[in-house]
């Protein structure tokens, strides 16, 4: 079964916005009006769902967000769907949506990161349609490094177009800019110096495979449960193998550590030809390092593992698409991945 690629944005179509999982408060309106403007310079009508209230750790009851959710992926007015940002409880939506409609409707963009990956890797897993783990929308108003796509470039290329991403070896240390203060910002700091690094070993790395990840303290409750099997979507639609991405946001390194062995465990990474591990914000452990965490519990795999990519929660960020396929080159001269929609 081959992977499922939502036609590209064009200028006049409709872009959905909604919270699958944490809303916006009042204090952040602004900067969510100027990430509308954004993606409305692009050409593109936005449609903004009634689930976006801040005032706690979701947007509205499951139910409800659920039900818009499902609405703006199966209606083909929208082609693309964002939210304003991830959040915390995410997981409660999974046995709310339609899942039979879902692989039966025309593919439509969903976008986002952190706990996005709740509902995105699913979607690319049990309904072979790509998904885009980019900026999420407040974020989307931020210049573009130079060597970086937005998620709005990606959304717009052609299927079979390949295009490649190298990072700016810059990337923000630490903190946050205040939206609340600043709405219209739109340069990020990136300040301090860093390349991808090896954790396995030495020498140059190049290797292919189909894109899928997220974020590891989402992820990992869902092992276990039928809406995680890589392994059974590798079989199906990956005969060449997978390229596996995750990232933390914030765990210590030990409970990281424990959590991508339960992952490894449970046959996650079974299929992955190489590991790429996004940069973290998340802190060390007494003992253990954010990097060798990971390498306690995935050197086992005996595959290339590149810590320090820009695919989580330190800018700058370069998307990837689940369900693409990639090709990544690490030498002492470059960091590079290639990915093509096909």
């Amino acid at each position: 079964m081959s992977v499922r690629y939502p036609r590209p944005l064009r200028p006049g179509d409709r872009v959905g916005v909604t919270s699958p999982s944490s809303g916006v408060p009042e204090e952040l309106r602004a900067r969510l009006d100027v990430a509308i403007r954004e993606v409305e310079a692009r050409g593109y009508e936005v449609v903004v769902g009634r689930c976006m209230d801040g005032a706690g750790h979701v947007s509205a009851p499951a139910a409800d967000r659920a039900s818009e959710l499902m609405s703006m992926l199966t209606d083909p007015g929208i082609r693309a769907v964002v939210p304003p940002w991830g959040g915390e409880t995410a997981i409660d939506l999974l046995p709310l949506l339609d899942w039979d409609r879902l692989r039966g409707s025309e593919p439509t963009w969903l976008v986002g990161y952190s706990d996005m990956s709740t509902l995105m890797t699913p979607l690319t897993l049990l309904t072979n349609t790509a998904t885009l783990h980019g900026n999420n929308l407040m974020d989307t108003p931020y210049r573009v490094p130079k060597g970086l796509l937005s998620w709005l470039d990606i959304a717009a290329a052609p299927q079979g177009h390949p295009f490649t991403q190298s990072p700016p070896n810059h990337h923000r240390a630490t903190g946050w800019d205040d939206w609340s203060a600043h709405p219209e910002v739109r340069e990020q700091t990136l300040s301090t110096p860093g390349r991808w690094t090896r954790l396995d070993g030495e020498g140059d790395v190049e290797v292919e495979g189909r894109l899928v990840g997220g974020c590891i303290e989402t992820l990992c409750n869902l092992t276990g449960s039928p809406y995680l099997d890589v392994s059974a979507f590798a079989r199906a639609a990956c005969p060449e193998g997978l390229l596996v991405y995750v990232e933390a946001c914030g765990d210590d390194a030990f409970s990281i550590c424990r959590n991508l062995h339960g992952m490894r465990l449970a046959g996650f990474f079974d299929e992955a030809n190489a590991v790429l591990v996004g940069r973290t914000p998340a802190p060390d452990a007494d003992s253990l390092t954010q990097h060798e965490a990971v390498l306690d519990a995935l050197g086992p795999l005996n595959v290339p593992i590149i810590a320090d990519v820009e695919c989580g929660h330190v800018a700058p960020y370069l998307p990837l698409v689940n369900g693409a396929r990639g090709r990544v080159v690490l030498t002492s001269s470059r960091n590079e991945l290639t990915q093509t929609l096909d």
